[in-house]
């Protein structure tokens, strides 16, 4: 199991700047090998300074890091302490709550700064701090209290409503105008508004309230900086925001944060993380006897994680695909109940259209590319102005569905359609979904409607 936050700082003696900078990236020792591709004891041997780096070992820190290899050359070698604030993963090895006021607002400092901003943004997604993480949240014991006296104002539960309804109007603004509209306001709210309450004064009750909706807001920054393709940074946001929920003590809204991180997970084809982050949100519901509502977009994420994995076998994996239609008519049951008065906010979101189109996706996943193209196709007439990207990456899952049919023409023509909304939406995520379909048609390359739509492409998006 990876420890994350666990040094041995008695072992760091040699190389001190190295060790700062894996702990401050949230890993122990055994997961930097993990990621290094080395032996546990290599870089305990590294990090004391008994053992020579090799340069292709230099360089793939760099990348792991994210960071210039002159830096790397500077833990290595000696020198300068470097600043490695930015890098900050959160550490679920102190859970009080005044590490985690702490960590939250060092975090949103970082982004409103132009110089660790851009170091924030180029950081690499990290699957192996997500085991650290996932064993802390479910097993990790809870702050005993969530009052707090601190430098800031007094905060009322009023305050904390007001946290939620900006979260839900940049929500709606997300959906409709793509994450690069309303990050950097996002990220600005958080430092100059939130950072202040969560320093500031307030009992037991508002500061469950509090860290709850900080959680939320910071899940929202991840979503954006998720949605422009800058996924270590995404990954440090729901990092956060899950040591949120869990100091204000709320499974709900911790399984909202892994629904999402499975959600980033399964963009980045690493299914195994996406199942079991998946199993994680729906587990933690169950503890707490979440709504169906709930229950249904849970669920439905628990299935296109499976569908990945199915569809990524290297075998036909007949067991994984029944498992996926047992959970969609599982959503579909759940759905069907409606909403209750115990319903958290942001489920809101997951209201007709949304069930539908994610069966689409995983019916296609696992070959059953007809009824991928019904559930596509039904949902495409349902949205509306509010739902803008959501029905342009609808109409990429139809076009992948007809090209799974061998529907060469429908498919192209549906993919065609979504591109002008692509470019004046400044959703990154959308264009990467639509340029990967572009790449699935390298089969059919010298066909007229390929080299047409491909040109087309090219053109909308140039300008």
């Amino acid at each position: 199991m990876i420890e994350v936050g666990v040094g041995g700082t008695g072992r760091d003696e040699g190389r001190p700047e190295l060790a700062r900078a894996r702990r401050r990236l949230g890993l122990s020792q055994d997961a930097m090998a993990e990621a290094l591709w080395v032996s546990p004891t290599t870089w305990s041997r590294w990090e004391r300074g008994r053992q020579e780096i090799r340069p292709v070992y230099r360089a793939r820190m760099a990348q792991v890091f994210g960071v210039d290899p002159a830096e790397v050359e500077r833990w290595i070698e000696g020198g300068q302490p470097v600043d490695t604030e930015a890098w900050l993963v959160p550490d679920f090895s102190d859970l009080s709550l005044a590490a985690t006021v702490e960590a939250a607002g060092r975090l949103w400092r970082c982004d409103v700064d132009p110089d660790r901003r851009r170091v924030l943004a180029a950081l690499p997604f990290v699957p192996a701090a997500l085991g650290g993480w996932l064993a802390e949240w479910s097993y990790g014991a809870p702050v005993t209290s969530r009052a707090y006296q601190g430098s800031g104002p007094a905060v009322g539960l009023s305050d904390v409503r007001r946290i939620i309804e900006a979260r839900e109007a940049f929500g709606q603004m997300d959906h409709r105008f793509g994450a690069g509209m309303i990050r950097p306001a996002v990220v600005d709210y958080l430092h100059s508004t939130v950072a202040p309450m969560l320093r500031g004064r307030y009992d037991d009750e508002v500061g469950a309230a509090l860290m709850t909706a900080a959680a939320g807001m910071t899940l929202q920054a991840g979503w954006t900086a998720f949605d422009l393709g800058r996924h270590g940074q995404a990954q440090h946001y729901f990092g956060q925001a899950l040591t949120l929920a869990k100091a204000g003590d709320d499974p709900l809204t911790g399984a909202w944060v892994l629904t999402t991180m499975t959600v980033q997970s399964i963009y980045l084809e690493q299914p195994a993380w996406a199942v079991r982050l998946a199993r994680a949100a729906v587990d933690s519901a169950r503890r707490a006897q979440a709504p169906p509502r709930v229950m249904a977009e849970l669920l439905s994420r628990e299935a296109w994680a499976t569908a990945l994995q199915v569809s990524m076998s290297d075998t036909a994996d007949r067991h994984g695909a029944r498992r996926v239609e047992r959970l969609l008519a599982e959503v579909e049951r759940l759905h069907t109940q409606g909403t209750t008065d115990r319903d958290p906010t942001w489920v809101a979101w997951f209201e007709s259209t949304e069930p539908v189109a994610e069966a689409g996706i995983c019916w296609s996943l696992i070959g059953e590319h007809s009824r991928g193209v019904a559930c596509a196709e039904a949902v495409l007439r349902e949205y509306d102005e509010r739902r803008t990207r959501s029905a342009q990456l609808s109409r990429v899952s139809a076009a992948e569905a007809y090209l799974g049919l061998g529907e060469l023409e429908r498919a192209v023509d549906s993919a065609r359609a979504a591109v002008p909304m692509a470019r004046s939406l400044t959703s990154p995520r959308l264009v990467g979904r639509i340029r990967r379909f572009a790449g699935r048609l390298d089969p059919y390359g010298t066909t007229v409607q390929v080299r047409e739509f491909r040109s087309f492409l090219d053109a909308e998006l140039a300008r």
